[in-house]
């Protein structure tokens, strides 16, 4: 199977592109960017039925200009798995994919099988970083998302990517740049009011699997590896020559470790 759905969820179009046959793994892509950003890991996972949505105010799907929440974008992961016809998945998320993954345990808990968290954390945001998420979508709505990709760009890569691998730099602008400045700012705004899921980590349940550049300067190993220390029974990994994109700058490490952690869920 490899398709590309359309699916309404409230009166919002979703694009989810699915590929494969077999158990659900879901992808859940970071800010400010698209499902494109698994293409290494949805092309090189056989023996699951891999989907990669395009969230709410991003890629393909449509553009609200209001209305976004963690909860929203979990109840639109559930749309699409509804629409694939599965009843639970493997889930794996990136940064704000990982602030969905936990709500959507909150608020779903029974839609997730296991879970892959990549370059992600479970703090809310301190005074400080709401303050930055309101100047930058202030930048956004001033300047576009050329602006925001001039900002954010270099603190999503590692520091060895740009020098091993330019054309990774430049797929990721140009993923930036593509954003649609309604989407960056209503996430912007979800990610500054989201919950702290600290106290969620002990309860979580399924297996997992945590992940982090080596390189990461949003998210260093630093703050993820406790992350994955509270969470019962996980297993952590850091990618070397990786920043805060991992899955994209280092596939070569990051869609193996993927692919023997789901060895041991199957």
């Amino acid at each position: 199977m490899n398709d590309v759905l359309r699916i309404d969820a409230d009166g919002v179009g979703l694009v989810a592109e699915v590929v494969g046959a077999g158990r659900a793994l879901l992808f859940v892509h970071g800010f400010p960017l698209d499902r494109t950003m698994w293409r290494h890991q949805m092309a090189g996972i056989d023996g699951w039925k891999r989907i990669a949505p395009d969230l709410r105010g991003a890629g393909q799907s449509a553009v609200p200009t209001a209305g976004y929440s963690m909860a929203r974008y979990a109840d639109d992961l559930v749309r699409v798995l509804d629409a694939v016809g599965t009843p639970t998945a493997v889930c794996c998320g990136l940064s704000m994919g990982g602030y969905i993954l936990f709500e959507l345990l909150r608020r779903h808990r029974d839609r997730v099988r296991a879970l892959i968290l990549c370059d992600t954390k479970s703090e809310a945001d301190t005074p400080e970083g709401m303050r930055g998420r309101d100047e930058l979508a202030a930048v956004a709505r001033r300047d576009g998302t050329g602006a925001v990709a001039a900002r954010l760009v270099p603190k999503l890569l590692g520091r060895s990517t740009a020098s091993r691998d330019p054309a990774v730099v430049e797929t990721v602008r140009t993923m930036v740049l593509r954003s649609p400045v309604d989407g960056v700012v209503g996430a912007l705004e979800a990610m500054r009011d989201r919950p702290d899921s600290t106290p969620l980590l002990a309860q979580i349940d399924v297996p997992t699997l945590v992940l982090v550049g080596a390189d990461d300067e949003l998210t260093p190993p630093a703050v993820v590896r406790p992350l994955a220390e509270r969470i019962p029974g996980a297993t952590f990994q850091e990618i070397a020559a990786a920043g805060h994109m991992a899955p994209l700058e280092r596939p070569d490490a990051v869609t193996p470790a993927l692919a023997e952690f789901l060895a041991t869920v199957r």
